[in-house]
């Protein structure tokens, strides 16, 4: 089985990406699963109605989110009422939607689960004890798991990957915008990178325009953070993983460039 993980998709321009990237990559790598992290996806800062559909209709079948997740107030519906986008587990528990789903892809169950990171973010629960709960939850019906970890600190993210080895199929970074190259399998079997990458525009700071954030590091005025036009990168990884086993069996990272 193959699971195609996409980072951070941003505005428009990493919308744009998905059209041109995504049916051939499917149809060619022969992809079963397509997970997109989309808390970036309307306009750099949360997700809409309208987008969601975009993305569901581009081809992604889960999509996960992250400390934009609030960004726009049309998510709280969405989360309601549709199993495929899900928010960090380890939010208040009081907050909607939830933190991980099961779907149906090629004869076979997957499980989902998005959770976020505390080192240099906002609050929250702690994300090593939510995973627990969730894998413990999806284990009864899966042994295929995949988990998206949107954390900042490199070394919170690579102490996850090595506290799942063996225990989930695949761990994936994101939220840092920029790719890593350390695609690897663990000892135990489970697929990881510490960040996918952004889906966005390439001559950007993290999909913002460049000139507004250069301004901001020199002055330190606040601005209306816009997203950069021009030309567009897609990243992601591709993980092949055993049906029988639920063990990650290859890596491929993906970055392509307008």
């Amino acid at each position: 089985m193959k699971i195609l993980c996409i980072g951070d998709i941003v505005g428009q321009t990493g919308r744009g990406m998905l059209y041109k990237c995504l049916p051939d990559m499917i149809k060619g790598k022969k992809i079963d699963v397509v997970i997109g992290n989309g808390e970036n996806a309307a306009h750099g800062n949360g997700i809409t109605k309208k987008v969601y559909e975009e993305l569901c209709g581009i081809g992604i079948n889960v999509i996960t989110m992250g400390n934009h997740t609030w960004g726009n107030k049309e998510v709280i519906p969405l989360l309601h009422y549709n199993e495929n986008i899900i928010r960090p587990a380890n939010f208040d528990k009081s907050c909607p939607g939830k933190g991980s789903v099961i779907i149906y892809a090629s004869g076979k169950k997957i499980g989902i689960i998005n959770i976020i990171g505390r080192t240099y973010m906002m609050p929250s629960d702690s994300p090593f004890a939510a995973v627990d709960a969730e894998i413990e939850k999806l284990k009864a019906e899966t042994n295929i798991i995949f988990v998206d970890f949107h954390a900042e600190a490199t070394s919170e993210k690579i102490a996850m990957g090595w506290y799942l080895d063996g225990r989930v199929s695949a761990v994936f970074g994101t939220h840092t915008h920029v790719q890593t190259a350390d695609e690897v399998i663990l000892t135990n079997g489970t697929g990881y990178i510490t960040d996918l990458g952004m889906t966005g525009p390439i001559y950007s700071v993290l999909g913002m325009d460049r000139k507004v954030v250069i301004s901001r590091f020199i002055d330190g005025m606040p601005q209306k953070f816009e997203i950069a036009e021009g030309k567009g990168q897609f990243c992601g990884a591709v993980f092949d993983v055993d049906e029988g086993s639920g063990k990650c069996t290859n890596v491929e990272r993906i970055w392509i460039r307008e």
